[in-house]
This record gives C-alpha cells, sequence and structure tokens, in this order.
C-alpha cells in the first residue's frame, strides 16, 4: 500500500512513522538511563565512531574503512562489557516493574520533582563526628543511580536523622564500615562498598574513604561527604574534586548550591 507522504522516490508510510516513533522513545530511555554516568560519555564515542565510519565508506576510503569496519564488527559484544551495569540495571527494573509502573516509566510526561532535602541532619551529625575523630562517609545520589552500590551494603529505607547517622558510624556499630547512600530524601543503605580511585595524581595524603569518595565521583554524579577519622575534618568530594577541610558553614553552603538547586532556602536548613 503506497505511503501518504510520497517524497519522489521514497514513500513514508503510517508503519514507518510508527517505527521512528518506537526507535525515537527507545534512544529518550536509553538516555535517562545512562545520563549523569561517564557511560553516557561512551555511548556518545561510540556513536561518533560509527558516524565517522559511514562518512568513510560513502567517501572511498578503503583502507579507514577497512579499519573502522573491525570495530564495528564487536560493536555489539564491546558494547555488552562496557554497559554491563546499566543492562543489568535495565532488566532488573524491567522485571520488578508492575504494568502500572512500566506505562508511568515510558511516559513522556516529567515525573515528579522530589521534596528537597534538609541538609540539617548531615552537617550535624558531620560536625559531631569530627569532633569525636570518627570517619564518615555519605553518598547522595542526584541523577546517577547508585543502586548498584547500595546492593553490595545493608538496606535500610530509614528516614534521615541526626541521631541515626551518629549511631550509624558509631565505632561500635557493625555499620560504620563502609558508605552511606542517600537517594530520595531517605537512608537506602549503610555498609556500602565504593569503587576506589586509581588516579595516580591524588595525594598520598588521602586515605581510604577519601579514595572510595573520589572513585564513586569519577564515575557518578553524586557528592559525598567525607568525614576523616584521622585528623576530623570535613570534606566534599563531587566530580572527583576533593574540597577539603571545609568549615560547617562552608559545608552547609555547598551542599545547598551542589544538592537543592532551585529550592527554598527555608527546606534548605
Amino acid at each position: 500500500m503506497p505511503g501518504p507522504f510520497p517524497i519522489n522516490f521514497l514513500r513514508f508510510g503510517w508503519i514507518d512513522a510508527a517505527d521512528v516513533l518506537l526507535v525515537t522513545v527507545l534512544l529518550y530511555q536509553l538516555y535517562k538511563l545512562l545520563r549523569g554516568s561517564v557511560a553516557l560519555n561512551v555511548a556518545l564515542g561510540l556513536i561518533s565512531l560509527y558516524v565517522l565510519y559511514l562518512v568513510v565508506k560513502a567517501t572511498g576510503m578503503e583502507l579507514l574503512t577497512k579499519i573502522l569496519g573491525q570495530f564495528m564488527s564487536v560493536g555489539v559484544l564491546a558494547s555488552i562489557i562496557l554497559f554491563q551495569q546499566e543492562i543489568r540495571r535495565f532488566l532488573l527494573n524491567l522485571g520488578k516493574a508492575t504494568a502500572l509502573d512500566r506505562m508511568r516509566g515510558w511516559s513522556w510526561r516529567r515525573p515528579d520533582q522530589a521534596a528537597p532535602l534538609a541538609v540539617g541532619p548531615f552537617v550535624e551529625a558531620a560536625k559531631s563526628l569530627s569532633n569525636k575523630l570518627t570517619g564518615a562517609l555519605i553518598c547522595f545520589t542526584q541523577v546517577s543511580d547508585l543502586g548498584a552500590y547500595a546492593e553490595s551494603g545493608d538496606r535500610l529505607d530509614a528516614e534521615v536523622s541526626k541521631r541515626l547517622l551518629l549511631s550509624i558510624f558509631n565505632k561500635t556499630s557493625p555499620l560504620h564500615d563502609g558508605a552511606v547512600i542517600i537517594a530520595g530524601g531517605r537512608i537506602q543503605a549503610a555498609r556500602c562498598i565504593l569503587p576506589v580511585s586509581e588516579n595516580p595524581d591524588v595525594p598520598a595524603s588521602l586515605g581510604l574513604r577519601h579514595r572510595a569518595a573520589i572513585g564513586l565521583t569519577e564515575i557518578t554524579d553524586a557528592v559525598v561527604l567525607v568525614v576523616s577519622e584521622e585528623t576530623g575534618a570535613m570534606s566534599l568530594v563531587h566530580h572527583g574534586t576533593v574540597h577539603r577541610d571545609l568549615p560547617t558553614a562552608e559545608l552547609r553552603a555547598r551542599l545547598n548550591e551542589w544538592l537543592l538547586a532551585g529550592s527554598t532556602p527555608a527546606k534548605a536548613s
């Protein structure tokens, strides 16, 4: 059946329109899955490489076409290896979701904004831990999903409070060793294992807590609050950069700036 939109020798039918629409939805969902992480940059690099391959093939550059063609031939396998965590997370979410959740997840409607996170309990807890020379590692989820790291620890799903944070990081607590992950305004998990940075430029004076914080922020957009057990210094790590030895006022201000953009000051205290 001829399509309704003839373009010279091309005919664009309703099936073609549905095909383009489904591919668009798929690409949009892939973007939502990868945004805020290094995986998005890797995906853009692979797409750029594929576009370059099409260009050199069309222009008849045989040698370069053969070289790039070798990369394209193993592209699917390389993508599975590079994006294994993202693929695993996507399949887990797909398997756990109900029919209603799926409809909402694939909707073009922008989801409701989460309630702003009150940073006060974290600042006060960090100040108390600093005075007692007790180490702490608190990760704040932003766009990147930290669910894979939360699974490495103990699930809590608890309301945030200063007393609970102090109890978790108490040196006699079985949950103190590892990181606490904050997501959705709640304490999602404790005793979580984070990837340690392998950057040789990290100063030797920084211990394992700081290296773990740097490692997480190098591959996600999370913000990590670190309290040093040796010096009691409070630091924030964002995008792989350590902001060391922050006073309480600056710690609060930076958390408000990075976590509460667009929120009201009354809720940010």
